[in-house]
Formats: C-alpha cells, structure tokens, sequence
C-alpha cells in the first residue's frame, strides 16, 4: 500500500492539524477559517487551499459545540418553517429547486409540490432511524441547464471579513482558476431512480453500516473525478457536505449514552463520518455538548469528546484519560489561560451529575504517516477536575475520565495489536509463527486461543494462480506508454481507457469501485512498478493471522486496521476447468466459485452511482463470462481459510494484468467497509443454484457450505 493518502498530504494534515487545535469553541480562528470560506463546491486548482469551503456562522455567544448539525450546517428554510424536524425545516424542494408541472395553479414552484407530498413517507414516532428514510432524503432532479455546481451551497450566511493568510491563498488560487475556465465541473446532480428507491434498514448496524458505505462511496468517487479534472481536494468534506445537505444521516438528536448501531471499537478515517452517524456532531470541536434543565434552569452537559493529540492529554492508559480542556491553544490568536465556559463548563457539570461521556481516542494510521484513525472507545464519567500550568505558561482545566466496566474492548485491542506488531513473539498461544514459510512480505501466524486444536491440515502455501492447461489468448494484453506512473488526468492512458477512462485507485491504492472487469497495468506497460494501477501485483501488505473460531474452523484477521477498498489478498490455488467438474459431487471446502454477489455487495457503489447517469453494477451477462473455479486444497494462501457471512466486510474483484483471456482473471479480495484490528474477514460465498430469472441449473452454482452466521460472533 502506497504511505499516501487520498487527499493531498499536506492539506490534509493541513486541516487534520486544524482540527486536532481545535478543541476550543466558536471563537477559534481554526474554525472561523474552515466556515468562512466559499461554498463547498470542487476547486478548479490543485493549490488551492483545503480549508476553503463553506461559509460563516453568525457570530453567537452559545458556542459552536451546543449547536445541533442542522444548525451549524444551515440551510435555506420556507418561510414560516418553524418544525424541529431537520427535514421539515429544510424541504428537498427549497435546497434543490425544479421547476413545477406546467398544470400547477400556484405561482410557486417550490410551495406547490413539496417533496414530501409527491413521495409520502410513513413517520415513525420516537425512532430517528426510521424518521429519516433515504427514499425522503434525496433530492428532486435539477434544471436540465445545471450541468455543473457553481451554485451549489451547503452554507449559508453573510461573509465574515477574510484573514490576511487566507485572502492570499484566495488571491493564488484564484489566479490558477482563471487558466482552468474550460476545465469540466463535476457533476452534483443525484440518480433520481437510485436514490428515491434507497431505504435504510430498521436495524441500527445495519443503518449505520449503508450510511458509512455509502459515504465512503461518495467520497472515492468525487476523489476519482476530482484528480481526473486536476480539481479541488478534501473529498471527505465534499461527500460530507453533500450527504447532509440530502438528509443522508442518523441519529440526529444529540442523546447521552450510547449511539444505536456504533459500536465501541469501530474506526473512522475522518471526523465528517462520525456527525454523520451521529457519534460527535461538531465537525472540528473535541468536545460536544447539549443543553439539559435542572432545577428550572438550562444546564450544559458533554455528550462525547475526542482525544487526538491537539492538547496535552494523558492517554496512555486503557481505562483513564486525563483530557485537557479547550481554548487559549489557537495559532492564530493570543494564547491565553482557558476559561470555564463552552466545553469546560461542560464537563464540569458533567462530572458533577455524574452523567456518561462517548469517548474517542485516536492513533497513528500505520499506512499513512499524515493521517489519524479515530477509535470510539466507549462510555467514561468524569472524576476530577483539576487546573495547571500548561507547557505554553498558560492555565488549563484537567478532566479525569474512567471508563465504565464491563464494556467491550476499545483502544486496548489496538495497543495490544501494535505491540504484537513490534515483536510477534509477545503474541501468546502461537502454533506457527509463519505459515507462509517467508512466501507473503509479512509473517502469517497460526493461533488457537480455543482449545487445543493444532493447525489445518498440510496444504502448499502459494501466492498465485497455477493454470492447469493453456490458456485462450482471446486479446493482447494492455500496454500503456506513461513515461514513469500513470496519471488519472492523462487522457492518453490506455489503461486508464480500458477502465471507463479513470484509474480505477485513489492515490493510496483504494479501490474506488466494484466493476465487471479492472485492468491492471501489465508487464509490457511502460510504467513502473510503483504506479498506482498495480495494487494488487504488490502483493499483501497487512500483518494476518490464521486463528481456530471453533464452529466455523479457521479464519483470518488482521493486526491492522483496514479502510474501505484496501486491497486484501488474492484466491490463490489450481484453477479448474469447470466444464471438467461434476457439479453434482461435494465441493471441497477451499473451493471459490464465481457466484452471485448478494444485495450488500452490489450496493457498495451506490454513493459513487448517485453521481452517475446510469448503474455501473455487475450483470448477469457479465458474471457468465467468468467460468473461473479455483481449488486451494493442496495449495493455497490465507484466503483459503476466509468464512462465510451474510454481512461481510470483504468483496472479490475480478482483476487482469497478465494475459488477455477475461474468463479466468485473477480473484481479488478487497475490505468493502472500515475494518477495526483483530475482526474476522468473511466475504459472502454468494447464492446457490442459478440468480433469480435463470432458468435450470447455473454452471457455476457452487455447493455452499451451511451458514453459520447465527451460531458464532467476531472476536470484535
């Protein structure tokens, strides 16, 4: 995996370092300079500056982290629009005008056919989850004529006078703008059939799951154009934007206590993901907080906290941190003793009720030296509170925080796992240290935390496909001419062609979408071996091991946390001519056979189609062409010992780069969500028999083993 990350390096440690400042309230210049900007719209050049989007908050003396999304994010409202309702508040039809039917009797578009008339949905009393459907969350299509989103606006408000340091930076990057006036704009327009035919589920998980998946989508996709374009970054932000700006988001309400479906130990790459699923709602704040009466009188109580090393916290033990308070730490203004008002005051009063705090922790991303992972640790009281000297000279509050007993590991898990990482031989109860036998980069051990159970039966560790006869060369193979890597804006790239004319990673080697076919870069192209298009020809990057579950044998996990579209490994084995096998035999266990992608899978590019004018989604026709059957009884890699589960966190990709036969491509396994350290890798084995439509018996209708799913748990 390539140390870089989908945004440009610098700006995002950039905003990361902006952010993890940032812990004061509304008064800090860090927060002021990412609201007051422009409209959160792509940049027409690579130097402009990440933190210039959106506009500013009106100036209040409640500070920003008190402040619920709906409000901190406004947008246009009707007039007299008094719901507390975030969605009633701001009808799809005022943020997204169209114009109305030409029968309409009323003068105004926007009033005559409210997006809640045209597509009514069930209210479901008391319950946020089903509050907000996806089916009511979307917009309504726009004018023929926007084909591009200058007008787009997720903020809104009058515009504060511009720093000195900023006005320059606007300065630059409007000076490169007026180069790029015929450079394309990304479009903004939503799939109008994909989105009012979404719906979250009425399981908490399951919600908080599409919500995530859905944005990552969104993220990688606007990233994909963006770099294509030579356009703007932060695509987080963008998707996050967007996403909010549609009511694609849960949870809404601030509550104390738990968040349905987060649960303690889940990871996020950016803070945007957790206002979206409701964790921490400020965007950049490290203390959120709500209002709440006692004794006749509204009281401020902290709700959750991040810890990301912007402040001189104590973290480095499992069950107690010692979180320094907010203000007079700004780079931008004085520095000054912090005051007991906003978040202090907050969790002063917290510590006083005694009420629960949602705690995220944070740590290095070990693939990305510029970037954090966020790692939602649970529920703490706070115990004390205390002030100091600080190593500035100045004075700060000190909050001693427990954590609740009898929860789930959280941060723990992630410092065992990199003290394993730092010396395998701490790891307890190790059968084999290697079983890869030095074939794979890193080491893959053999555990049984279980019983006594001594290791799968002997097999021959490979790394690749063999190929029990020739294979029919039906095309040459692919030769790109890049000079030295292929670049997503080089129109000349053939590669890039092959693939629907995009590269088909993000810069750090994420898989930007699920597609029939993805073409690697070959041994006949010009590039290197470093580009961006040979992910997968690397080979595996992650520190594996194979552990005994019990009633489902062995399986895998990873020390590593693992972000959406990172690649996992390959199905290694013998490839089988199908038309040879007797299908009516038990297949062996170790088997893969290309098989119908269940209702998860085939909606992992849903964010990404939103943008799109039509479905790019895998097809019947498509799958056909794939007789691919690989055997990994008698040689084989860890994906061998992959399970099954009908809600998986990996996905198989079809991948070419070393012959021209499509019908036996290599089979690659790629994360379809964020996937916290020590958290069993499954992937859906897929249907039985032939799809829905197909008449007799399917070719490739695999025998599955019986799902265990119900019957076990992931160690996370």
């Amino acid at each position: 995996m390539d140390n870089s990350q989908d945004e440009s390096e610098n700006d995002e440690q950039e905003l990361d370092e902006s952010m993890e400042n940032s812990q004061d309230e509304s008064e800090s210049d860090e927060q002021e300079e990412f609201l007051e900007k422009k409209p959160l719209r792509p940049c027409t050049s690579p130097e402009q500056s990440p933190a210039s989007f959106g506009q500013p908050l009106p100036k209040s003396p409640i500070p920003l982290k008190a402040t619920p999304i709906s409000a901190a994010f406004p947008m246009p409202q009707h007039k007299g629009g008094s719901s507390h309702d975030p969605l009633k508040e701001t009808p799809m039809s005022a943020a997204f005008p169209m114009p109305g039917p030409k029968d309409e009797p009323s003068d105004d578009p926007l009033k005559a056919t409210p997006i809640s008339a045209a597509f009514p949905t069930r209210r479901h009393k008391d319950d946020p989850l089903k509050a907000t459907p996806m089916s009511r969350s979307f917009p309504i299509t726009r004018h023929e004529d926007e084909s591009s989103d200058e007008d787009y606006k997720p903020f809104s408000g009058q515009k504060k006078s511009t720093p000195l340091k900023t006005a320059k930076r606007t300065q630059q990057a409007e000076c490169s703008n007026a180069g790029n006036t015929k450079r394309r704009s990304i479009q903004r327009s939503l799939n109008r059939e994909l989105a009012f035919s979404s719906s979250l589920s009425s399981n908490p998980n399951e919600s908080v799951e599409e919500v995530m998946i859905m944005f990552d989508s969104l993220r990688r996709r606007i990233l994909q154009l963006d770099e294509n374009e030579d356009a703007g970054k932060r695509a987080d932000l963008k998707a996050g934007s967007l996403m909010m700006q549609n009511g694609l988001r849960i949870n809404n309400s601030k509550i104390i206590g738990p968040v349905p479906g987060v649960e303690i130990g889940d990871i996020f790459f950016f803070r945007i993901e957790m206002c979206i699923v409701g964790l921490h709602a400020p965007a950049m704040a490290g203390i959120d907080h709500t209002s709440a009466k006692h004794a006749g009188k509204d009281e401020i109580l902290a709700v959750s906290i991040i810890s990301s090393g912007g402040y001189e916290n104590d973290d480095n033990d499992t069950d107690i941190l010692v979180y320094t308070g907010q203000g007079g730490n700004s780079r931008h203004k004085d520095k000054h003793d912090q005051k007991l008002e906003g978040g202090n005051l907050a969790l002063m009063n917290s510590m006083k009720k005694k009420n629960l705090i949602r705690v995220v922790r944070s740590a290095q991303d070990p693939f990305c030296n510029s970037s954090k992972v966020y790692i939602y640790d649970g529920l703490y009281r706070v115990e004390e509170s205390w002030t100091e000297k600080a190593k500035n000279g100045f004075s700060v509050f000190k909050y001693k925080m427990r954590r609740e007993p009898g929860q789930r590991d959280g941060i723990s898990v992630w410092k065992m796992t990199e003290k394993w990482k730092a010396n395998p031989a701490t790891r307890n109860n190790v059968i084999r240290a290697d079983i890869s036998s030095k074939a794979e980069k890193l080491p893959v051990c053999l555990v049984n935390d279980v019983d006594d159970q001594k290791g799968p039966s002997y097999f021959n560790y490979v790394t690749g496909v063999e190929h029990s006869g020739p294979l029919r060369k039906t095309k040459p193979l692919q030769s790109c001419k890049c000079p030295s890597v292929c670049l997503p804006s080089d129109t000349n790239c053939s590669c890039a062609q092959l693939n629907s004319g995009y590269l088909p990673y993000s810069a750090n080697g994420v898989l930007v979408k699920h597609i029939p076919m993805l073409y690697e870069c070959s041994s006949t192209c010009q590039c290197c071996q470093n580009c961006r298009n040979r992910v997968t020809q690397k080979g595996v990057n992650l520190n594996f091991e194979v552990f005994w579950t019990g009633d489902s044998g062995w399986g895998v996990r990873s020390w590593d946390p693992i972000r959406a579209g990172t690649f996992i490994c390959e199905y290694a084995g013998q490839i089988i001519d199908e038309t040879n096998m007797n299908m009516g035999d038990e297949e062996d266990e170790y088997t893969f056979c290309t098989s119908w992608h269940s209702d998860k899978v085939s909606r992992w590019n849903l964010g990404a189609e939103l943008l799109e004018e039509k479905s790019d989604n895998a097809t019947t026709e498509n799958l056909k062409k794939l007789p691919v059957v690989i055997s990994a009884k008698r040689s084989g890699n860890v994906a061998r010992f992959l399970n099954h589960s009908c809600s998986p966190n990996v996905l198989w990709q079809p991948v070419q780069y070393d012959h021209g036969d499509d019908s036996y491509p290599h089979i690659m396994f790629f994360a379809m969500k964020h996937i916290p350290p020590m958290t069993e890798l499954t992937y859906d084995y897929g249907t039985r028999g032939a799809p829905p439509g197909i008449k007799g018996k399917f070719p490739n209708a695999c025998k599955l083993k019986k799902c265990l799913c119900g019957k076990r748990g992931l160690m996370h």
